[in-house]
Formats: structure tokens, sequence, C-alpha cells
């Protein structure tokens, strides 16, 4: 039985909140020290075994959160777009940061140890400020899992990723049948699609369906880069050739690109 994608997100985003809770006992442990960090933990009713199995689960901070960030912020990006500059903000220090203090404190700092002190040894900041920041980053991880609970939570997204994945299927079936026009003609659909979509994540205006007004629309506002955007129209001239009043016959290796080349714009880019 195939896993829908509603399943398959809901599972794995699961497993990030988890591993997001060990990054933060690791940051907490770094900032507060061994022996602070196990005493919180006891009086919260930890025992000795349940601490020490805690120890063997945690990797070194740096390591754990540069993996779940990188997947975290894939996840927040693809279903919770309206919060994905707060993720990011909780991280990247302030581009124009004049001072170095808890209210302009991020996690990067944290990931490279950063404290300042003032003269006679009082902190001014340290790693424990990144703390309350994780604590947030999470916080957005979980609205999305509350929002998988949800009657209202909009499933379109994720049945139009089924749907899609079926029809590169068909795609690939056809082209193993020799059937290349077809094939590219199916691809094609479901690359415009996907592109219809996009926009409508980044509410952006589409004067017509089409691929290349599409990714001309996505490259102008930002959300896609130069080299996607020319992926795009590679992918739209092998579609084009599909058509049939082009007089030019696809090959079969244009049109497994274009296969392909849809495949890893409907996982890429949202």
């Amino acid at each position: 039985m195939t896993v829908s994608n509603l399943e398959k997100y809901r599972k794995d985003l699961k497993a990030l909140l988890e591993e997001g809770w060990l990054v933060l006992q690791a940051l907490v442990r770094t900032a507060d020290g061994e022996g602070e960090w196990r005493a919180h933990l006891t009086k919260a009713g930890w025992t000795e075994d349940q601490i020490e199995k805690l120890e063997h689960d945690i990797k070194p901070f740096l390591t754990g959160y540069n993996h779940w960030y990188s997947e975290a912020l894939v996840v927040v990006k693809q279903l919770l777009p309206d919060r994905f500059a707060d993720f990011v903000k909780f991280y990247e220090r302030p581009k124009a940061r004049k001072t170095f203090d808890v209210e302009t404190y991020r996690i990067e700092d944290a990931c490279q140890s950063l404290s300042s002190t003032r003269y006679g040894g009082e902190v001014v900041v340290d790693m424990s400020a990144a703390i309350p920041l994780l604590q947030q980053q999470i916080a957005i991880l979980e609205s999305i899992e509350k929002r998988f609970e949800s009657s209202l939570f909009d499933i379109k997204q994720l049945v139009q990723a089924d749907l899609f994945d079926s029809e590169l299927d068909v795609a690939r079936e056809l082209l193993k049948n020799k059937f290349a026009r077809a094939a590219g003609a199916v691809a094609g659909v479901v690359l415009e699609g996907h592109l219809k979509q996009v926009c409508d994540n980044h509410n952006l205006p589409k004067k017509s369906g089409t691929i290349a007004v599409l990714n001309d629309a996505l490259k102008a506002a930002g959300v896609i880069e130069l080299s996607q955007s020319r992926h795009i129209q590679f992918l739209g001239d092998i579609r084009n050739k599909c058509g049939l009043k082009n007089p030019t016959d696809p090959t079969i290796e244009e049109v497994g690109e274009l296969i392909d080349g849809v495949d890893k714009v409907i996982k890429t880019i949202f």
C-alpha cells in the first residue's frame, strides 16, 4: 500500500519535531553546563537512567542543529510559507547589526559559540540567548502539525502532489512504449499545473497559464533563481516540441529529460 503524501508529511514532521527537541536539549546543556542541565532534568522528574539515555541520543549542538535546520527550512517553506521569513530570522544574524546583545543575538551566533562580556567578567550575552529563538522555531513547526489535525486544513497541495506523481508515472509508461509526444504532453501538463500552484502560494498574478509566462512571473518575483528559471525554460522548450503542430519529433532522450526535470521541479520549488 502506497503511503499518501499527507501521511508521509505527518510522519516526517513528527520525526522532525522529536529531533528538534533533542537539538534544544543539546543547546541547553551547552549553554547552562552539564551540571545545571542534569539538575533541571532531575527536578523535572527524570531518573538517572533516563538522563543517561538522553545524553546518548543527543548529538553535539552544532552538528544536530545544522542537520535539523536544513530539513525544517524546507518543510516550513512548503507547508507554512507565511512563517518562512520568521523561521529564518531566528537563525540569521541581522545584516546591519550595530550592537551585540540579547536583542540582536541569533542562533547563527550560538552555532559559533559567540558571547560578550563587560569589563570585570559580567556576561552581556551568551548562547543561552538562543534558547528562546530555537523554541520559537520549534513552535512554528508545531503549528504545522496542528494544521494536520484541523478540519480546516487545506490538503489541496498534498492531494495535488499525489496526482502529479501519478501523472509522471503515466508519462514514464508512455515513454517506455515509445509514445514520446504523449509522454511529453503529460509531463508538460504536470509542470504547468505545479508552476500555477507555486504562483498561488506566493500570491502572484497570472496573465496566462503557459509555462513561459509562469516561469517569468516566478523569476521576476525572486521565487526562483536564474539557474532554475533557465532549467524550466529548457523543459518548456522540450514540451513545445511534443505539441502536435510541431513538425519536429522529440527524441526519447529529450522526453526522458523532461520527465526527470519536472519530477525535480515539483519536489524542490514551492
